[in-house]
């Protein structure tokens, strides 16, 4: 699991979105080799429907049943919100069910754009353990965030990106913060 790092205007989440075709490099290229999960920093759910909906909205487009929607839920430990409506969901459940949605397909490469955002103390710890479990499962994870701590124990490597390159890497983050 790489974790990009970087001031705000970096060039993180412009790098997430060209990754996922949802932006054109200005030069360069980027190239994919696997099923894609992508979580942006805004969650982009349907307010009006139930978490279960918004998941068995996404599943239909995969092909997926219902069954994929409720471990995806499990995982990421919302299991008692299924059937309440996401407007009724604070910030960080919202942020919990868009990681839901990204593994709902069970990819090999999940690009997460600040997975941990408003999300309190214990879920980030259980995302994070979520996303080392993701990893030693052999997927491939890019990890935006602005709490690198939380994946301390999980993180394979640190990027940091200035200005849109890449200016450190480091194996542990206390080489990256020195």
């Amino acid at each position: 699991m790489s974790v990009l790092l970087g001031e705000n205007g970096a060039g993180k989440s412009t790098l997430m979105r060209i990754a996922c075709g949802l932006a054109q490099p200005s030069s360069g290229s980027v190239t994919l080799h696997g099923t894609l999960g992508y979580m942006a920093h805004a969650t982009m759910l349907y307010d009006e429907l139930t978490g279960m909906e918004n998941l068995s909205y996404f599943a239909q487009l995969y092909g997926l049943t219902d069954s994929a929607c409720i471990a995806a839920i499990s995982a990421v430990g919302l299991d008692p919100a299924l059937a309440r409506h996401v407007r009724d969901y604070s910030q960080g459940m919202r942020q919990r069910l868009s990681l839901a949605r990204a593994i709902l397909n069970e990819p090999e490469i999940l690009l997460l754009d600040e997975p941990f955002s408003n999300v309190d103390i214990a879920s980030t710890s259980q995302m994070a353990k979520l996303l080392g479990e993701l990893r030693d499962r052999g997927k491939t994870l890019l990890v935006i965030t602005h709490q690198p701590a939380a994946l301390s124990k999980v993180a394979d490597e640190y990027i940091v990106l200035r200005e849109g390159r890449i200016t450190e890497r480091s194996r542990t983050l206390t080489e990256v913060w020195a």
